[in-house]
């Protein structure tokens, strides 16, 4: 999953990226709003961690400005500001829920879990497609009840799928979301056709049926 971490104080964001990391986040930071500005831009993000205060700008204008562009990411406002008007000018822009500071990684980890179920997974924490099953808790892929041996980022690559399914997704978006930054060091999306090759054995050998179709020209589509 891949997170977007919009936060100034430098401290906060490296103890932020380095918690979330080990729990298997894909994670990006931006200290400034034109640095946000950017990034969002070029690529997509599963959510989005925004604080309100930043050195060129207000948080809340880049949450209205995602709004507007009808995307899809989650946002949780991360904010030392205690006031009622502030959570409640931020949750009516749209934002998914806000934390005030100081607060602990463990809580934000849990609400990033929650934000991410609600808008991609009805809620849910375990996800069935046919003999599939996923458990975002465990980080797990299970076919016919026995757990395939998935690397993290065939974690991730399925669950990117699942969260598209039945949708094209590209080989440059697999790429961002499983790579970040790290895949414009690339010259081609070859890691991504061995990524999803593994990840397709896996679920052959486990007996699965095969959702993952290859859309010649164009990406991959889960189909179920």
């Amino acid at each position: 999953m891949k997170l977007l971490i919009i936060e100034d104080e430098k401290r906060l964001s490296s103890s932020i990226t380095s918690y979330l990391s080990k729990e298997n986040f894909l994670c990006e930071v931006a200290y400034t709003a034109s640095q946000a500005d950017e990034l969002l831009c070029l690529y997509e993000y599963d959510c989005i961690v925004l604080d309100i205060t930043l050195p060129d700008g207000n948080g809340l204008s880049i949450l209205e400005s995602i709004r507007k562009q009808n995307r899809e990411e989650g946002i949780i406002i991360v904010s030392a500001k205690h006031s009622l008007d502030d959570r409640l000018k931020g949750l009516d822009l749209g934002a998914d829920d806000y934390l005030m500071k100081p607060f602990h990684m463990a809580e934000l980890r849990s609400r990033l879990l929650a934000v991410i179920r609600r808008r991609h997974f009805s809620g849910n924490n375990r996800i069935s497609l046919h003999e599939i099953d996923i458990d975002l808790h465990a980080k797990s892929i299970s076919v016919y009840g026995k757990l395939i041996e998935a690397t993290r980022k065939e974690f991730d690559l399925f669950l990117f799928l699942t969260a598209n399914r039945n949708k094209v997704v590209s080989k440059s978006s697999i790429a961002e979301h499983i790579s970040g930054d790290n895949a414009q060091l690339f010259n081609n999306f070859d890691f991504v056709y061995t990524h999803m090759k593994n990840l397709k054995k896996k679920l052959s050998d486990a007996g699965c049926r095969d959702y993952i179709k290859t859309v010649h020209g164009l990406g991959y589509k889960l189909e179920a």
